[in-house]
């Protein structure tokens, strides 16, 4: 059987995809990659406690395991990038640009200096290999768990290389298989904060890193009108409606995050509505399609699909137009293209269609 390297964050999907895997009679070695070092604090998948956990399932079900350091890759292809959105004025998601670069970038290169056939996660997607001999790229049979938004930036030659033993289940069954194995893990909830924000807190982070971002500016309306002040444009995303620091008797949403300007436009909710996006750096999972085409997209992790159709533009670009009107386009943020359960492809936003 082939060799996988398994990436262990410490939690119950990934510790059970490495069971999976060895149940099925790969040679499994399990390996924590350390993306931010915490100094011993306790933060979600980074801290002491989650290496210690992976390392204990890897203990318990008899086999290998490392910690890799992988936080210079992860500075440089990450965190610095998601600085340089904010300072644009953009709200970038770096869990993509993590999966892109890093687990499937950086981690694929491990598996390959040390001599292993495949890579694993814990992510809830499903692969297969189509007649064309390209690889798709597929959700998550759970919907509740479907993380093939994060994904969609992988390339052929990581869809090859990567094994998801747990996309084609749904999270209550990874658990009872975790409590079935007494795995240490069995009941230990999900993690979600931003792995390199301390305290969970990325406006804090962003500060400390940046501080030049902390200056004084406008909050106007749509006409122009000054309501208030704000201390940075990096405190605010296209969509916010909380903390705007304004009052105007109705509920009042951010339109537009202007860095040059150092501006920040509000207005009602109805003004957030756009009818499509232009998106860049887009990948093409199985190949460019030819044409325009009808779709399903989705503009946030956790939004609803929207029908749309979109056009190819170049290489790397995309034009969505959805079928109706969509409220809080975010540049930053990624555009993920389906049709039914396959993701044909994703990219990032980089300006709405009014």
């Amino acid at each position: 059987m082939p060799s996988v390297l398994v990436a262990m964050s410490g939690g119950v999907d990934s510790s059970v995809a490495a069971c999976l895997l060895l149940e099925q009679g790969f040679e499994v070695v399990g390996s924590h990659l350390k993306l931010v070092h915490t100094g011993g604090v306790e933060h979600g998948c980074c801290g002491p406690g989650a290496q210690a956990d992976a390392r204990a399932v890897a203990e318990h079900a008899g086999f290998p395991f490392e910690v890799v350091d992988l936080s210079a890759e992860f500075e440089e292809r990450v965190v610095a990038e998601y600085v340089e959105d904010h300072q644009a004025g953009r709200t970038p998601n770096p869990c993509v640009r993590c999966n892109e670069r890093i687990k499937f970038g950086a981690f694929l290169d491990r598996a390959d200096e040390i001599g292993f056939d495949l890579v694993a996660t814990g992510h809830y997607v499903r692969t297969d290999l189509g007649r064309d001999g390209r690889w798709r790229l597929r959700r998550g049979l759970d919907p509740s768990k479907d993380q093939s938004y994060v994904l969609a930036g992988l390339t052929q030659r990581a869809l090859a290389r990567s094994r998801f033993p747990v996309g084609g289940q749904t999270k209550a069954q990874t658990r009872a298989h975790a409590e079935r194995l007494g795995l240490p893990v069995a009941g230990k909830p999900d993690s979600q904060d931003l792995c390199f924000a301390p305290a969970a807190d990325p406006t804090a982070f962003l500060e400390a890193r940046a501080p030049h971002l902390v200056r004084e500016g406008e909050v106007v309306d749509a006409a122009g009108r000054v309501l208030a002040t704000h201390g940075g444009t990096h405190r605010f995303t296209v969509g916010q409606r909380r903390g705007l620091g304004v009052s105007t008797g109705s509920r009042t949403y951010v339109l537009e995050v202007d860095p040059r300007a150092n501006r920040v436009v509000v207005g009602s909710g109805d003004l957030l509505a756009r009818r499509g996006l232009v998106a860049e750096r887009m990948n093409w999972v199985a190949g460019r399609p030819a044409g325009p085409f009808e779709a399903e997209v989705k503009i946030r992790y956790r939004a609803r699909d929207v029908p749309a159709v979109v056009e190819p533009l170049g290489e790397d670009e995309v034009r969505v137009e959805f079928r109706s009107q969509q409220p809080a386009v975010t540049p930053g943020q990624a555009v993920v293209v389906y049709v039914g359960d396959d993701v044909v492809g994703g990219g990032t936003i980089s300006g709405a269609v009014r």
